[in-house]
């Protein structure tokens, strides 16, 4: 039988280790008999994990024998790996053995350098941080999860889920995955990315540039039909001085910019409107809906029904940012 080590540590989110726990146990073959023996395993017999303190019952003896080894997220990323979890992650990979990340669980996993040179996922708001920490590892922010054979990563809380079921589809084939899937109350496959869940922030104004006056008046109406030469002429310079400040005080080109901005009105739209896609793309100064479209999708991962099926708010009220638990970057 396959068994999946699940790794406890101080400060490990209790969602991300209990989401392998529940998915791998439950999962049976088409027989009925049990497709994975799952342990957590801990240096210590008492882990903090927060709000409570767990027991494990194994060591990190446990990770030894085992098919599969999941690291779950932590609560402060840039916490120092203890070196003992460090030294049993090493040796479980050298033996061949799979190990996956959830959520912030590759920040630990990256600090055994295990990750360097392959390409990696995190929750979106650590992305960067991970990327700062770690420059040898190519860090995708916009996937669900990332399957490097041995090494797998997967992208915030409820993306192990996601990750999760993709290996048991690997391990035993899509119909033993498909059930584990329905016992989770999840699709197999989950339409778009991570992208999805990113606020697309509008792009920032630079205070006091010879850029402030122009994105104002940009920002005032999306809806009007612009080119470079429309905006450098509403700006007083050439096309080519133009793009050269915006580069050097947006880090983008101006079509760019306007394609961020008009996304972003977009999205609110889609949030707190009952607007057509079609109105939608006229408000937010698209050509045709078409176009629109493909903007918004290779800006979001999804498209705009998609995007609105998920996000829309509530009692007609627009949805508020949720804070990121993790340190800023």
């Amino acid at each position: 039988m396959h068994t999946v080590a699940v790794l406890a540590f101080p400060g490990v989110i209790p969602f991300d280790l209990s989401t392998p726990i529940e998915v791998f146990t439950r999962t049976r073959l088409p027989d009925g008999r049990p497709a994975y023996r799952v342990r957590v395993c801990a240096e210590t017999p008492e882990v903090d994990a927060g709000a409570f303190t767990l027991r494990a019952p194994w060591g990190l003896d446990g990770l030894r024998d085992a098919d599969t080894v999941i690291v779950p997220g932590a609560a402060d990323p840039t916490a120092p790996l203890p070196p003992a979890v460090h030294d049993a992650l090493t040796a479980a990979a050298a033996r061949g053995t799979r190990i996956a990340s959830i959520c912030t669980g590759a920040f630990p996993l990256a600090a055994t350098g295990l990750l360097d040179g392959l390409r990696a996922t995190t929750h979106w708001s650590a992305a960067a941080l991970l990327a700062s920490a770690h420059p040898g590892i190519e860090v995708d922010p916009d996937v669900l999860y990332v399957d490097n054979g041995r090494i797998l990563t997967s992208a915030g809380a409820a993306a192990g889920l996601d990750l999760c079921l993709h290996m048991i589809r690997r391990d035993h084939g899509s119909a033993v995955a498909a059930d584990a899937a329905r016992l989770s109350v999840m699709p197999l496959e989950r339409e778009g990315e991570q992208a999805q869940f990113i606020a697309q922030p509008c792009p920032a104004t630079p205070r006091g540039s010879v850029l402030e006056p122009l994105l104002a008046w940009l920002q005032d109406d999306l809806s009007r039909p612009l080119t470079v030469a429309d905006m450098a002429a509403r700006a007083g310079m050439s096309a080519r001085s133009l793009t050269r400040h915006f580069r050097e005080q947006t880090g983008t080109t101006p079509l760019q910019w306007l394609h961020r901005a008009r996304v972003h009105q977009a999205q609110h739209r889609l949030e707190t409107t009952e607007h057509t896609v079609e109105r939608i793309a006229a408000q937010v100064g698209f050509g045709s809906p078409t176009a629109f479209r493909d903007r918004f999708k290779r800006t979001t991962g999804v498209s705009p029904h998609a995007y609105r099926r998920a996000f829309r708010a509530r009692g007609g009220g627009a949805r508020q940012p949720s804070t990121p638990r993790y340190p800023p970057v």
